[in-house]
């Protein structure tokens, strides 16, 4: 059975916003090795379209962007929209009874799955489906933006603390 974790970089105060932040090299590396060992992802449309920007190799990349950018083609993602009405490669659309089909992914798989995007993640939250959440909180205060719970935050119990990179410290939660 495969476990599906939710974990973004996020704001001290709980906001998710990728222009605003960036990881330094070691996160990145970290990034890059979690989605290499990963089973696949499950993407709600609009972290999708974001994340569609490694779909294509870039003339300024360094050799880590681009290592990031094969892991990540590689992998199998799921796309949960019902607006969308195509997805790129190695890409299938969700568009309807999302959790028979991600509980039928969680039940079929073996490994990690990322699910990638705060309302998706609410939603599976409700449905019961997700089994751990990784927080990664970067010194920066926005006051403002999408947070990284987009409803009530689900009653969770801490696992694990970790030092990520040059200054971002990782808190592991699973349902408590």
């Amino acid at each position: 059975m495969a476990k599906l974790v939710f974990g973004m970089n996020q704001s001290l105060d709980g906001y998710v916003d990728h222009l605003e932040f960036a990881p330094g090299p070691t996160l990145f590396r970290h990034w890059i090795d979690q989605v290499r060992d990963l089973t696949g992802s499950v993407y709600g449309r609009g972290m999708y379209e974001i994340m569609r920007y490694w779909d294509e190799d870039r003339p300024e990349w360094s050799a880590e962007h681009r290592e990031f950018a094969a892991a990540w083609r590689r992998q199998p993602k799921w796309v949960v929209s019902r607006s969308s009405k195509s997805v790129g490669p190695n890409a299938t659309l969700v568009d309807d009874d999302i959790e028979a089909v991600i509980g039928g992914l969680k039940a079929r798989l073996v490994g990690e799955i990322a699910i990638s995007g705060p309302e998706l993640a609410g939603s599976l939250t409700d449905l019961g489906l997700i089994d751990e959440y990784r927080l990664y909180f970067h010194p920066v205060v926005l006051g403002r933006g999408k947070p990284f719970f987009a409803g009530p935050r689900p009653p969770l119990r801490l696992v694990s603390t970790d030092h990520v990179g040059e200054d971002v410290i990782r808190l592991t939660f699973v349902p408590a």
